[in-house]
Parts: C-alpha cells; structure tokens; sequence
C-alpha cells in the first residue's frame, strides 16, 4: 500500500479498470452507429455526472447531524429524505447507514464500482481497484489503518456491499466540539471519504 498523499489507497491495481473501459467505448460506439445514442447526448450526460460532487452527499449529512427528525427519515427512506434537499438519485436506492460510537461501516463493491454517484460525484480510482475491493472485506481493519482510521477492538466494523441496485451513504459520527455550528460549516468538514467509510470526519477540518 502506498502512503503518498493524504488519503493512502491500494496501488497495486488502480488502472485495472483498462479492460472495462475498453467494452465501454466498444459499446457506446456501437449504439452510436446503430442511433440509439447521439455523441452529443453522451457528452451532456458526462458533464453533467461531472458536476455531482460529494458537497452533495455533505450536505445531506450537515442536515442529519442538525436535524434528527431528517436523520430518521434519511435511515429509513433516503432518497425520499435527499430529495427534500433537491438532490435526486435517479431510480438508483440509497441506504443511509448510521455510524456510532460501536459501529463503524465500511462500503466496498466488490465486483465493480457501484457507487452512490448522485450523492458523491465520480468514485475515487482507489475504490475501482481490485485491491480495496478484496482487501476491504478480507481484511477491513487493515485497509482502515492504512487510510490513517485505526478503530480500537470494541467497534465492530460492519462491512457493505454496493450493487447496482442499491449504493450506501455512510452517516459518519459527528465530532465532538461541533455543538451550535451551522449546517453550511458541518458540511464542510464531511469528506467524501468519511462518506464512503475509509475516514472519519474531523472538526479540525473546518
């Protein structure tokens, strides 16, 4: 594993995504000649996947740490609870899991990168990578250190598996010292890291 910047992640396999991505340009040029697809709808859809950005997904979090009313409805239906704040998932289902100070979730696909994209933009390369997506469930706790998150032995670590049919929110712990903040400085100190498991959030980020 690899230490060289502030979120470490698995380097053995980070461009092992080459193959996939080849069937896909295969694909979409082949829906393109047969018309079913245009280059032009394709571009307008990639940029506008481009503008999603985990702030999405922090804000939701902002609003369940300030709220706990929307924190119930967002464990129980959330893309009922994102979409109060306009943020659509767009027919993909989004559990919401809550972290606490004995449950600490993790996310992982392990055979792809399904990914809550709505809510957090583009996956990191790191969470695509054969690596993470074996280790995390054979060996969370050692996939958690090496992301600088050493949870002591008394939190369990609950390890999710994303589909293409169901994507997962982690709801991080909210740090202590944040009483009375205001939903806009909350959000920013939720990373999409936190988000996806691998971090926890820190109120020395703001």
């Amino acid at each position: 594993m690899a230490h060289d910047h502030e979120h470490p992640h698995p380097a053995r396999s980070d461009h092992g995504s080459h193959a996939w991505e080849r069937r896909e340009a295969a694909i979409r040029s082949l829906l393109i000649e047969k018309g079913l697809l245009t280059a032009d709808a394709i571009r307008a859809k990639i940029e506008e996947w481009e503008q999603k950005t985990p702030a999405l997904g922090a804000r939701i979090v902002a609003r369940a740490w300030s709220d706990p009313a929307f924190e119930a409805r967002l464990l129980s239906d959330a893309n009922a609870a994102a979409a109060e704040l306009g943020i659509e998932a767009r027919g993909v289902k989004i559990v919401a899991l809550k972290n606490t100070p004995r449950l600490h979730h993790l996310v992982v696909c392990t055979l792809c990168s399904c990914y809550p994209r709505a809510l957090l933009g583009l996956p990191p390369a790191w969470y695509k990578a054969p690596a993470y997506r074996s280790r995390a469930v054979s060996e969370p706790r050692a996939v958690l250190a090496e992301f600088g998150t050493r949870l002591p032995p008394e939190i369990e670590v609950k390890v999710v598996d994303s589909t293409a049919d169901c994507r997962y929110l982690v709801l991080p712990l909210r740090p202590a010292g944040t009483e009375g903040w205001s939903e806009e400085r909350l959000a920013a100190i939720v990373g999409r890291d936190s988000m996806i498991g691998v971090a926890q959030a820190q109120a020395a980020r703001a």
